[in-house]
């Protein structure tokens, strides 16, 4: 004999199933269901994307904060050097700024150089790599000091004087990029795997089991909507389990974040109002991996859970003054949950700041209502564009 089909009211009287589990609205992205992503644990692959990323990070010389430290770090080798030829401070004093021209001169060329060869340089092997940035080196220090010759400021081209001043020019390229490459072995990937691990140890285990509890008791009321909900939490572990490299598009992490808040409106039905609003033109700047994911993950943790009504999560993100800036916006409930130990902002911001050093920034305030209004906080990612 046939057992009768399960209704809904079956499982509304789970203690432990709060009754939005089935809210009358429908998921926020209504996509066909295609199957699961295939999940790649690869060591070699893994292996091929730390070296990428020490080479990303070796070449990242665009930035104006490290130009500034490798200029200065030429400055002081040169004043050292003008120091051992001169009998009097007068003499040391013109001797180093003729040095400081030519040292600050070749330095930006060597580095604008870099800076625009650096995604075609990053496909060559090492060896080939550092040929081609010492040799640069070389020519970047016979341009520097070229201008001086003209003045009369620097002694005449003789031979000897040229393969002086170029391997001057080969020994502050090795300089520079010794720091660079110790700078980046530092950095990345140890420091950067590691909070990369912490961060990503932020999807907590009590909302792997929330997400789980909400697919199982759909699964015999609204089996389509219950595939959704596991879908898009392989999609949140696939990511979180397996990717490897130092940056993401911001448009992968958007859609990352879209994939987390379908799971909570599952949960919270009604309670939890979603607004996005992202301009196209962010969706190419560059950020850590699950860095958007921690930030609507703790406005829905401190904004909606504790309150009795629910609330509204805003994300949005737009180009201003040539920068792309993503804010989470959530409500307030009026009486204020648990509060947390702000390791994830912790984290984000050091994560940002070693990708994009004084690029980007991570803001947050609280914004008071108007007019009766929830209060509101905000969590603002300010990235470089390319």
């Amino acid at each position: 004999m046939s057992q009768p089909a399960p209704n809904e009211s079956d499982f509304t009287s789970t203690a432990d199933r709060p009754a939005s589990l089935w809210p009358e609205s429908v998921r926020p992205s209504d996509i066909p269901t295609t199957g699961f992503a295939s999940t790649r644990f690869d060591p070699l692959a893994d292996e091929r994307g730390r070296m990428s990323a020490q080479a990303a990070a070796s070449f990242d010389v665009c930035h104006p904060a490290l130009a500034l430290r490798a200029v200065l770090l030429v400055q002081a080798v040169l004043a050292i050097t003008a120091l051992g030829g001169a009998d009097t401070l007068p003499v040391w004093g013109a001797r180093q700024a003729v040095f400081a021209f030519g040292g600050v001169a070749g330095t930006l060329l060597w580095l604008v150089v870099l800076c625009a060869l650096q995604r075609p340089l990053r496909a060559l092997t090492a060896a080939a790599r550092a040929a081609v940035v010492l040799a640069l080196g070389g020519v970047a220090g016979l341009l520097a000091w070229a201008p001086l010759a003209w003045a009369g400021l620097a002694a005449e081209g003789h031979a000897l004087t040229l393969a002086a001043v170029a391997l001057a020019g080969v020994g502050f390229a090795a300089l520079l990029w010794a720091w660079l490459d110790l700078r980046a072995r530092i950095w990345h990937p140890a420091n950067a795997s590691a909070r990369l691990a912490e961060l990503q140890s932020r999807i907590r285990p009590h909302f792997l089991f929330n997400a789980l509890n909400t697919a199982l008791a759909l699964v015999r009321v609204d089996p389509a909507r219950a595939e959704a909900v596991l879908e898009d939490l392989a999609e949140l572990f696939r990511v979180a389990l397996a990717e490897v490299g130092a940056s993401v598009s911001l448009e992968e992490e958007v859609a990352l974040a879209r994939h987390y808040l379908a799971i909570e409106q599952v949960r919270f039905g009604p309670r939890l109002q979603v607004q996005w609003d992202i301009d196209p033109r962010v969706h190419a700047a560059r950020v850590p991996p699950l860095v958007l994911q921690p930030l609507v993950e703790n406005a829905v943790r401190h904004g909606i859970e504790p309150a009795t009504r629910g609330g509204q999560v805003r994300v949005t993100a737009v180009v201003q003054r040539g920068q792309a800036v993503v804010t989470v916006s959530n409500t307030l409930a009026s009486v204020p949950g648990q509060p947390g130990h702000g390791m994830a902002l912790h984290n984000v911001r050091e994560r940002l700041r070693l990708l994009h050093d004084v690029g980007a920034q991570c803001d947050v305030w609280r914004e008071p209502g108007v007019g009766g209004a929830a209060d509101q906080f905000h969590a603002r990612i300010v990235l470089p564009l390319p």
